[in-house]
C-alpha cells in the first residue's frame, strides 16, 4: 500500500480506531513533556500489561515481560520470544528528549524589579519561537540528604505560567535588521518568574521573595538549584488540530510520536517468536551522548543481564544477539508542508496522511551521519508492511544540499545488525508546537507491531 492517503476508501471501524488511538497519544504527550517523566508514563502502561521490572522477574522464559530503567530516563522493555535471543531479537528504538530551554546551574537573578531564570537551550532550536509564549517548569531538585523534590509548575489549570519577554514592534527597528539565529540570542532566553518584592528585603527584594516562595512549596535553598535539573518547555496540553480533527497539534512529537507507538505496540505483543524490544533513549538532540543516550552500553548490558540470567555468560552470544538483531530506528520525519515546498524534492519527500516513512538514509548532503540501510533488509521490511496492508512511504530529509539531520539508527548499526529509520511526518519540526497527522500515528502502530510479529 505505497504511498497511498489513508482516508481513501477507510473502513468506519478503522476511522474510529485512528481517533480513538490519538486521543490516548494526546493524554501520553500532554504528561510526558520531559525524559523523565516520560519514563514514568512508560512503566505505569507496561505494568498495566503485565510487564514487571528486571530484580522483580522470577523466571526468563518465553512470554516473560521485563523492563529496565537507567537513570530515570532511559526504558527497555522486552517480551521473550520462543527462539533463543542469539538468533536475533526485534528492535524498536525512539528517543524521548525534546529541544527545550534548560535551567543553569545558577539561574536566578534580579534585574530591575524583575526575578529571572537564565537557560541555556537544548537541541536544535529557533530560538526566536520561545519568545512571548507561555511556558512551564519541569523537572528536579536533588538536595544533599537525598531528598528529591519533584517541580512541575504551569500545566495545572490552577498554575501560574512563566516567559520570555520580546521587543515591542515600535522600537524594534535594529532588531528586525538581524538574521534569524540573531533575532533573539541564547543569553537573552531569560525567563521571567516574579515581580513582587519581599516585605523588609532592600537588596535583590524579588528574588528573596521567589526564593521564599520555592522555600515553602520544595523545601529549598538557593544552592539547591547547583544539583537540579529543571527543563522550560511549553506549557498547556495537546490538543486536536484543524477542524475535522484530524491532526494533533503539541510539543514534543519529535519524538514522543515514536516512542508512543513503539510502546503501544510491544504492549500489545503476544507471543512472539524473536524477542521483541522497545527501547526509549535520551539525548538524540544532542548526539545521544552520555549514560542515558544510545551511545551509552546501557542497552547492551541488558541483553547481557537477560543472557545471565538464563545462563549464557559468554561475550560471543552478547555479540550474536546484537548482530543477528533487526531494529527500526523510530525518528520522526520531515513533513511536507505546502507553504514551503521549495526545500523538498517533492517525490521523495514525506507527506501527511500517507503512513509510516521509511527512510533508507538520513545525514546531510552527501550522507554524513547516516546509517544507510541495507537493501536486502528494506526488502524483507517491505514484505512485511505489504503482508499486513500497512501503508507506508519513503523520504529523505530535504533536498540534498537543503541541510539534513540524523538519528539512533547509525549508532545500533555499528553493532552489524540490520537497522532502517521508520517514522512519522511532522510539520513544524524542533518547533514549540510540532503538527502529526492522527491516521499516520495509527498506521505507525501497526507497523511497528507488524514488525515486531515478522
Amino acid at each position: 500500500m505505497y504511498a497511498k492517503n489513508i482516508w481513501k476508501d477507510i473502513s468506519e471501524d478503522k476511522k474510529k480506531a485512528i481517533f480513538d488511538f490519538g486521543k490516548d497519544y494526546i493524554e501520553y504527550l500532554t504528561v510526558g513533556k520531559t525524559e523523565r517523566r516520560a519514563v514514568v508514563e512508560t512503566e505505569k502502561l507496561a505494568r498495566k500489561h503485565g510487564f514487571v521490572s528486571a530484580d522483580e522477574l522470577k523466571s526468563y522464559k518465553p512470554g516473560a515481560k521485563v523492563f529496565f530503567v537507567n537513570k530515570n530516563k532511559n526504558i527497555a522493555l522486552y517480551i521473550l520470544g520462543k527462539k533463543p535471543l542469539t538468533e536475533g531479537i526485534r528492535i524498536l528504538g525512539a528517543h524521548i528528549d525534546s529541544p527545550r530551554l534548560d535551567l543553569k546551574q545558577n539561574p536566578l537573578y534580579e534585574s530591575n524589579g524583575f526575578a529571572l531564570l537564565d537557560t541555556h537551550y537544548y537541541g536544535g532550536v529557533k530560538k526566536y519561537q520561545y519568545v512571548t509564549i507561555p511556558l512551564a517548569l519541569h523537572g528536579v531538585i536533588c538536595k544533599k540528604d537525598g531528598t528529591v523534590a519533584d517541580v512541575n509548575i504551569g500545566e495545572d489549570k490552577g498554575d501560574p505560567v512563566v516567559g520570555i519577554s520580546d521587543l515591542l514592534i515600535h522600537l524594534s527597528g535594529d532588531q528586525m535588521q538581524k538574521t534569524g539565529d540573531k533575532i533573539i540570542e541564547g543569553e537573552k532566553l531569560d525567563v521571567t518568574i516574579g515581580s513582587i518584592p519581599l516585605d523588609g528585603e532592600e537588596k535583590d527584594a524579588v528574588k528573596a521573595n521567589v526564593l521564599k516562595l520555592l522555600k515553602e512549596k520544595y523545601g529549598i535553598e538557593e544552592e539547591d538549584f547547583l544539583s537540579a535539573e529543571i527543563e522550560v518547555v511549553p506549557a498547556g496540553p495537546a490538543r486536536d488540530y484543524g477542524l475535522d480533527r484530524s491532526m494533533i497539534a503539541g510539543y514534543g512529537h519529535d519524538d514522543r510520536v515514536c516512542a508512543y507507538t513503539s510502546l503501544r505496540a510491544i504492549l500489545d505483543v503476544k507471543n512472539p517468536e524473536y524477542t521483541s524490544c522497545c527501547i526509549l533513549v535520551d539525548k538524540e538532540e544532542i548526539g545521544s551522548v552520555g549514560a542515558t543516550g544510545a551511545h551509552s552500553v546501557f542497552f547492551e548490558n541488558t541483553i547481557a543481564y537477560m543472557l545471565e540470567a538464563m545462563g549464557d555468560t559468554s561475550y560471543i552470544s552478547l555479540k550474536r544477539v546484537m548482530e543477528n538483531a533487526r531494529m527500526l530506528s523510530s525518528d520522526v520525519s520531515a513533513g511536507f508542508d505546502p507553504l514551503f515546498p521549495e526545500v523538498n524534492e517533492s517525490k521523495n519527500a514525506a507527506y501527511l496522511n500517507n503512513g509510516i516513512v521509511f527512510n533508507k538514509y538520513t545525514g546531510a548532503r552527501g550522507k554524513s551521519g547516516s546509517n544507510d540501510a541495507n537493501p536486502e533488509y528494506f526488502a524483507w521490511i517491505r514484505k512485511v508492511m505489504d503482508e499486513n496492508n500497512i501503508h507506508f512511504q519513503t523520504a529523505e530529509l530535504g533536498k540534498v544540499d537543503q541541510g539534513g539531520g540524523g538519528t539512533i539508527a547509525y549508532i545500533l548499526g555499528n553493532y552489524n545488525m540490520n537497522v532502517i529509520d521508520a517514522g512519522i511526518s511532522v510539520l513544524n519540526m524542533h518547533a514549540p508546537m510540532e503538527v502529526v497527522a492522527k491516521a499516520d500515528v495509527y498506521e505507525a502502530y501497526l507497523a511497528y507491531r507488524a514488525f515486531l510479529l515478522g
